[in-house]
């Protein structure tokens, strides 16, 4: 059973390797040539066919075996006996003419497997087979009964169908078919083509339509101003004082001059700007040049209406509004580019990140074999057999798949994860019973020499250059080594936890530098918050480009933990108002939004604009808890569970996975989150909700928790001169005047004292009741009152001199007041910042 299993083994390799090679860009650049040269000595053997087919039709109906071996035979064709046979197989046996198409197929299929992105390939390969055997059909219906010669144009396939149509539905019934199915080919096969000539009539018609509006309400008003002429007075008109030098000859203007003021749409969309800028204004009267068509049914109104005396003021009404028309109708209608404020911003090329990948770090063929068997052993000597195993190699993991016999518990082969691990000599081992989808069992190996997983490499990918994401991110790679990229405003939001130096900064600045290599300053703001004040401090040099901070800031990194608070519930006014200006827009997120201002269907002048993403960045989150409590909690659950439709995104990473800093708010509007090596199994349980993270082998080995899937995947490796240099690469490029200002946040609370209360008058017992009530986090009237035996009146203002210091909260009925703090560090923060200034 060993050796069959072994043998299995060797074969399952044998086909991955060759399967690995098929992959390769040279052998995909190789087969796709293959295709397109036979489709060209294809469609020359077709060609040839047509004049030497009568002449070669006696020499290829031979045998196949003496049309091969024997060299007497010689054919005219251009592709010879090869070219010959393919020739009288596809154009006469099978398809006639439309075969030609199978070279055009051919073709696009060998353009497809070198790689170039093609439109709707799959579509045009079933469109190219429908079109072979329409067109067969439609040749044999018509030549049905007139053979052409050695020729069947419609091939026997459209020569014989046809004919069983002919005596199924009869020959009207045929065409009927053919032309229903030339209909079904047209309308859903050259969708686009048929719209587009749709909507030419269409406009045609509507053209014409307008032009002929145009002239009866030119003679409506030339009839309005001739009836105003033959109602003035007789005595206006007959002044016999008036002498003959005196008097007022009207001259009728000519047909050309009166009918000039006809606005012809037409010939205004069609006319290009300089033949429209120079129409000349002579009288008052804006000449329109006029086409033989319009002249014509000019002469014919002029012979039942004869033109009236033009009038000075109403020529110039007419020439006005006619001006108007024109201006109207040469406005630009072009979309609106963001990316024009920084036209000639170009993005950080390949070359300023390392390429750390290395042929020496690769998983042995020895290594996989001597960990196969040494699983297939310690199994059998816990009475446990497999009918299957199979090896997926990662960068630094290994995935052993296995299916156990028949009647096998999986909980049984779970319960050896120690002993596997021992037997292997490993760090440490995961076993993933059973992997989702796959009805097998994952034995996750970690290998001998780990590989490092470079940023270039990843960014690099097919699968990264041509997503389309909104906010595409590249982590790493999985363990089948293929890149792992997520779109951030799906997630979206992402929660980054581990336990120190397992490669939280890396990761974070892996997700910040791909968004710098795939968005343009425009379309994307970070706004980062670094109590660390050395992690996140390296972009502050792309302040002008891509980050966002508040009016009055003086660094847009934001490492005092005072702005920290500002800054957030800055973020929720600009969350409010942009929620505004979707609800003016009548669209339901930033994407419709700013598809509706690109295409210029909103109006700047009402207040409307083009929103940028913003990507909140919280480093060491802890820390922030720690000292200011609910104050940052609480805005930022209103920005997680609201701010994802109006392009608000939040990553925020810790090193402490607590229940008190990972709480029941934060895991509920993070559902995407990424953990890295902890230290117990429940740390793991805190972040992903499921114990592995423990498991891990550490720097960069992560665990990515979304839609309910687990993956495992390897951090991309980006050191600090990799970001420098891109960051100093776009610093040194044009940018805007300033940051991305965020909307101004004014408190009445600042430093978390109320103004209200006076505490420059506080009770004695202040601190020690501030430090009892954070040690027992009770905060109650009764037990100070208790604790210092004291009246209630005093235990009730110290109470709330506690609430004017943002220790305790507010009053709610008989429930105990809660307790802002949650230690004595961040409790002596306050102390001190309350002495300082009373």
């Amino acid at each position: 059973m060993i050796t069959r299993i072994n043998s299995k083994k060797n074969e399952k390799t044998r086909g991955s390797l060759s399967l690995g090679f098929l992959r390769d860009p040279r052998t995909r650049v190789v087969v796709g040539l293959i295709f397109m040269l036979f489709s060209v000595y294809l469609f020359v053997s077709l060609a040839g066919f047509f004049f030497t087919g009568g002449m070669d039709q006696s020499l290829i109906d031979k045998e196949t075996r003496e049309l091969v071996t024997n060299p007497d035979i010689v054919v005219g064709n251009p592709g010879r006996k090869l070219g010959a046979y393919l020739s009288d197989l596809l154009v006469n046996r099978w398809f006639g003419v439309s075969s030609f198409i199978f070279c055009y197929l051919l073709f696009i299929i060998g353009l497809g497997i070198m790689g170039r992105p093609l439109k709707s390939l799959g579509k045009k390969i079933i469109l190219s087979f429908v079109l072979v055997i329409w067109i067969s059909l439609l040749l044999g219906y018509i030549f049905n009964f007139v053979p052409s010669g050695y020729v069947f144009p419609g091939g026997a396939h459209g020569y014989f169908v046809c004919f069983w149509l002919n005596s199924f539905i009869g020959e009207i019934g045929t065409l009927f078919l053919l032309l229903v199915s030339f209909a079904v080919i047209l309308f859903f096969g050259f969708e686009n083509a048929f719209n587009k000539c749709v909507t030419m009539v269409k406009a045609y018609f509507a053209r014409k339509a307008q032009r002929k509006e145009e002239r009866r309400m030119a003679r409506e008003a030339a009839a309005a101003q001739r009836e105003m002429k033959t109602e003035q007075p007789e005595n206006e008109t007959e002044d016999t004082n008036l002498s003959p030098e005196n008097e007022i000859i009207t001259e009728a203007p000519t047909e050309d001059e009166f009918y000039s003021y006809v606005t012809e749409k037409e010939s205004i969309e069609e006319d290009d700007t300089e033949e429209i800028t120079s129409l000349v204004t002579v009288n008052n009267q804006v000449e329109l040049p006029l086409n033989d068509e319009d002249r014509e049914d000019i002469r014919q109104d002029t012979e039942t209406i004869t033109p009236p005396a033009t009038d000075d003021i109403e020529l110039t009404v007419m020439a006005d509004k006619l001006e108007e028309q024109l201006t109207k109708n040469l406005m630009p209608d072009t979309e609106y580019d963001p990316t024009l404020d920084l036209s000639n911003y170009q993005y950080p090329p390949l070359d300023l990140l390392e390429e750390y990948a290395s042929n020496a770090s690769k998983v042995t063929a020895e290594e996989l074999e001597e960990n196969k068997n040494t699983i297939v052993e310690t199994l059998r000597q816990y009475k446990i057999e497999i009918t299957k195993i199979k090896a997926t190699i990662g960068p630094t993991v290994t995935l052993y798949e296995i299916v156990p016999a028949p009647g096998i518990k999986i909980s049984k082969i779970k319960n050896l994860e120690d002993d596997i691990a021992l037997s292997l000599a490993a760090l440490g081992i995961r076993i993933i019973a059973p992997i989702p989808g796959a009805g097998t069992i994952g034995i996750e190996v970690p290998n001998q020499k780990p590989e490092i997983v470079s940023m270039r490499g990843v960014i690099a990918s097919k699968k990264f250059q041509e997503s389309k994401y909104a906010l595409p991110v590249a982590l790493g790679r999985t363990i089948s080594n293929e890149p792992y990229t997520f779109d951030l405003a799906k997630m979206p939001h992402l929660l980054v936890a581990g336990a120190t130096g397992q490669g939280k900064s890396v990761g974070l600045n892996a997700i910040i530098t791909s968004l710098l290599y795939k968005k343009h300053p425009s379309q994307l703001k970070f706004v980062m918050v670094d109590p660390k004040k050395v992690e996140l401090s390296i972009y502050s040099v792309i302040e002008k480009h891509f980050l966002a901070k508040l009016p009055d800031a003086e660094e847009a990194i934001i490492t005092d933990n005072d702005k920290v608070v500002a800054t957030l519930n800055s973020l929720c006014i600009e969350m409010d108002s942009r929620y505004d200006l979707l609800k003016l827009a009548h669209v339901r997120n930033i994407k419709e939004y700013n598809e509706k201002f690109v295409k210029r269907q909103l109006n700047p002048n009402n207040g409307h604009r083009y929103l940028p993403y913003i990507v909140v960045v919280v480093d060491e989150f802890a820390d922030l808890i720690m000292t200011a409590g609910k104050e940052v909690e609480q805005p930022i659950a209103r920005i997680a569970q609201l701010a994802r439709a109006v392009g608000i995104h939040m990553i925020i990473a810790t090193q402490r996975p607590s229940t008190n800093i990972i709480t029941g708010v934060i895991k509920a509007n993070f559902p995407a989150r990424v953990a890295f090596k902890v230290a117990s199994m429940i740390d793991s349980r805190t972040i992903l909700d499921s114990p592995g993270a423990n498991q891990l082998i550490g720097r960069g080995d992560m665990l990515i928790s979304k839609d309910s899937e687990m993956v495992r995947v390897q951090c991309a490796f980006v050191d600090t001169p990799e970001v420098d240099a891109v960051t100093k690469f776009i610093a040194d490029q044009q940018g805007y005047p300033e940051a991305y200002m965020l909307p101004e946040y004014v408190s009445d609370t600042e430093n978390g004292i109320n103004s209200d209360v006076d505490l420059g008058m506080k009770d004695p017992l202040f601190e020690e009741a501030a430090r009892l009530v954070v040690n027992t986090q009770q905060g109650s009237t009764s037990s100070i009152q208790r604790r210092f035996s004291i009246g209630y009146n005093r235990a009730g203002r110290i109470i709330d001199q506690l609430e004017a210091a943002g220790i305790v909260g507010p009053f709610e009925g008989s429930k105990a007041r809660q307790v802002l703090i949650p230690d004595e560090y961040s409790l002596e923060h306050i102390l001190k910042t309350v002495q300082e200034q009373f």
